[in-house]
């Protein structure tokens, strides 16, 4: 029997699964603080050696693709690098609604998976979108947060990057994740594990289980602070994002130091569905059916003995990141 998630649906719900590669409404000329000379490439100066990839896999200009109307291929200046079932679908289309935006519409995998790596900056560039010199280019791939050679790789690339981490309860992650490998295995027609033997092994929490690992914040971002700034990794409030996206939305655009203009006429409240959806230029859109799913109902002493097992590790991250939330 399934409920929609122990406190609420799940985060990671409202908007669309399509985002345009570039944005239509960019005939108007947006000022971009902070991001000048948005079209040209800054790469650290050491990059051709320490990334272990040939010279000519790392030229700025090596495959670039220019458009006659004025767009072209950029690396990302921002890159959301997780987490997975956050709200990175929903954090990436809520981003796209700003006109200095220009999102990919695909999970990349440049830095964590090594066939797409070997094939070089010219490669990760030509899975960009074209966008116009006034516009910023986003990625986002889920999978970075937690890949431990991620960090580093993105540094070399470009260490003035633009992080987005969106977070939400550790368990509620935990949960969401089980819920979408589920529902995966289910339409393939294959065996899957009901959830209390996944989450529990000899009545203790089940170490060897990956999605644990993945709502281990703390961890993780110990990592990523070997090589970034905290300044330049802006924590995303999931579970406030998909309850009240606005404030959320507006703190991002502070951030990434743009010029404000999302605002509360891009959201609309879906009863239907239960969660926020968008609206812009006239037109409404939510998060593919997939998203949203209600969560399998998992006995309260499982549910407890993952909050306390997440308890320590959530305070250190509280700690690392000199901030709190309302997690369980």
């Amino acid at each position: 029997m399934f409920f929609p998630g122990r406190r609420g649906f799940s985060p990671g719900t409202p908007v669309s699964s399509h985002i345009p590669k570039s944005k239509l409404s960019l005939g108007r000329s947006v000022s971009v603080d902070g991001f000048s000379s948005l079209c040209a490439l800054r790469l650290a100066p050491s990059t051709p050696a320490t990334l272990g990839l040939p010279a000519a896999l790392l030229s700025a200009d090596n495959g670039t693709v220019d458009h006659p109307n004025g767009t072209a291929q950029q690396l990302p200046r921002i890159i959301i690098i997780g987490v997975r079932k956050g709200g990175t679908r929903a954090l990436i289309e809520m981003l796209s609604l700003h006109s200095s935006v220009a999102a990919a519409q695909n999970e990349v995998h440049f830095f964590d998976w090594e066939s797409h790596f070997q094939k070089g900056l010219p490669w990760y560039r030509s899975q960009m979108p074209f966008a116009y010199p006034n516009q910023i280019t986003v990625e986002k791939t889920p999978a970075y947060f937690t890949s431990a050679k991620v960090p580093k790789r993105i540094h070399q690339m470009n260490p003035d990057v633009k992080l987005l981490l969106i977070l939400r309860d550790p368990t509620e992650r935990v949960l969401s994740d089980y819920t979408q490998v589920f529902y995966n295995r289910l339409q393939k027609h294959k065996r899957y594990q009901p959830i209390e033997s996944v989450l529990v092994k000899d009545g203790e929490v089940n170490l060897g289980y990956k999605a644990l690992n993945r709502s281990l914040y703390y961890m993780h971002m110990q990592n990523w602070l070997r090589y970034f700034p905290l300044e330049s990794i802006h924590i995303v409030d999931g579970d406030q994002l998909i309850r009240d996206p606005l404030p959320e939305m507006k703190k991002v655009e502070r951030f990434l130091r743009v010029e404000p203009q999302i605002n509360a006429s891009n959201f609309y409240f879906n009863k239907t569905k239960g969660f926020y959806c968008l609206r812009e230029d006239g037109r409404e859109r939510c998060l593919h059916d997939s998203k949203g799913r209600a969560h399998p109902r998992v006995p309260p002493a499982i549910l407890q003995k993952l909050d306390q097992f997440f308890h320590q590790p959530n305070q250190k991250f509280f700690e690392l990141v000199g901030r709190t939330f309302n997690w369980k």
